[in-house]
C-alpha cells in the first residue's frame, strides 16, 4: 500500500473542501481498503466522514425512508421503523456480506461505488430513491451510470438516501456462496405511480426491467412474467453464471419477488 495523507473531516464543508481528484472518501472502508492493500487503487488523501454525525441515521415519514450515508447495513436491517414500512429493504440489508462486512459497511459507500453485483443499487431503483448530495438531489434512475459508475462529482458527498414507501415490495437474490453479493438480484416494488422491476447482478450497472414492469403493470402475478422474454444479450458471463443463465434467473427471482410481495 503506498503513503496517504490521512484526514477526519469535522463536518460536509470540510470534507468537500479537502476532496480532489486524487482523493477518496471513507466510511466502511469495504471496498477502498482492500483495493489500496491490493494495488488496486491508490489515492494521496483519504478523508474519513464517519464521525460526521448529519450523514448517520433513519427517518421515517409518511411516504418516506431516509437514511444517512454513513449508515450500516445492520442499522438497516435491524430497524423497527423499516421493517414495519418497507420490510423488503431490511431483508436486503440483513443479506448483505456477513456479519463482519454488515457491521462496517454503510449504505452511503455501498451506492457510490455501485459495485454491478451489489443489493442498495437495486433498491434505489426499485423504490424511487432520491440520492441527496451536499449540492443536489439526484433520482436514482439518473444516478447510476455504469460499472463502478455513478453521476457524482469528485467534491460530492452523498449526506442520505430517501426511499419511496411501495404499497408492496420484495427482493430476491441468487448469492455468491463465499461473497454473498447477487450473481442475480431482482426488487420488485408496485407503487401508486407504476411498478419498478430492478435487476442487480445480470449487467455491468444495475437497470429497470421494463418489459417484466410492463407485464406486471397488466397482471401483477408470477404467470404474468411466464411469457416475457429476457434477451441474454449484454448480460454478464463468468465462473460463477453465463450470460444465458442470468437471463433465466432474472425470471425466475423476479416471479419469486412477485410470489412473496
Amino acid at each position: 500500500m503506498k503513503t496517504f495523507n490521512y484526514h477526519s473531516a469535522k463536518d460536509v464543508k470540510e470534507a468537500s473542501k479537502l476532496a480532489s481528484p486524487n482523493s477518496a472518501f471513507l466510511a466502511g472502508g469495504m471496498t477502498t481498503l482492500p483495493s489500496m492493500k491490493l494495488g488496486l487503487a491508490s489515492y494521496k488523501d483519504i478523508i474519513d466522514i464517519k464521525k460526521i454525525k448529519k450523514l448517520s441515521g433513519i427517518k421515517v415519514s409518511a411516504k418516506t425512508v431516509t437514511i444517512g450515508a454513513t449508515t450500516k447495513h445492520v442499522e438497516v436491517a435491524n430497524s423497527k421503523e423499516i421493517k414495519k414500512v418497507i420490510p423488503s429493504l431490511a431483508a436486503l440489508a440483513e443479506g448483505i456480506g456477513d456479519p463482519q462486512v454488515r457491521n462496517r459497511g454503510t449504505i452511503g459507500g455501498s451506492i457510490a461505488n455501485n459495485d454491478p453485483a451489489a443489493d442498495y443499487p437495486s433498491a434505489c431503483i426499485a423504490l424511487n430513491a432520491m440520492i441527496i448530495t451536499n449540492n443536489r438531489k439526484v433520482i436514482a434512475d439518473k444516478f447510476f451510470r455504469g460499472m463502478f459508475e455513478t453521476c457524482l462529482k469528485k467534491t460530492e458527498v452523498i449526506e442520505a438516501i430517501e426511499f419511496e414507501i411501495p404499497q408492496k415490495s420484495n427482493y430476491q437474490k441468487l448469492p455468491n456462496p463465499a461473497s454473498r453479493y447477487a450473481v442475480v438480484g431482482v426488487y420488485v416494488a408496485k407503487h401508486k405511480s407504476g411498478i419498478n422491476v430492478a435487476v442487480t447482478g445480470a449487467k455491468s450497472c444495475v437497470y429497470n426491467d421494463s418489459d417484466i414492469s410492463d407485464a406486471l403493470k397488466k397482471n401483477f402475478s408470477a404467470s404474468a412474467i411466464d411469457n416475457v422474454k429476457v434477451s441474454s444479450s449484454g448480460m454478464n458471463s463468468d465462473i460463477h453464471a453465463s450470460a444465458d443463465y442470468r437471463a433465466n434467473m432474472v425470471k425466475v427471482f423476479a416471479k419469486k419477488a412477485v410470489e412473496a410481495c
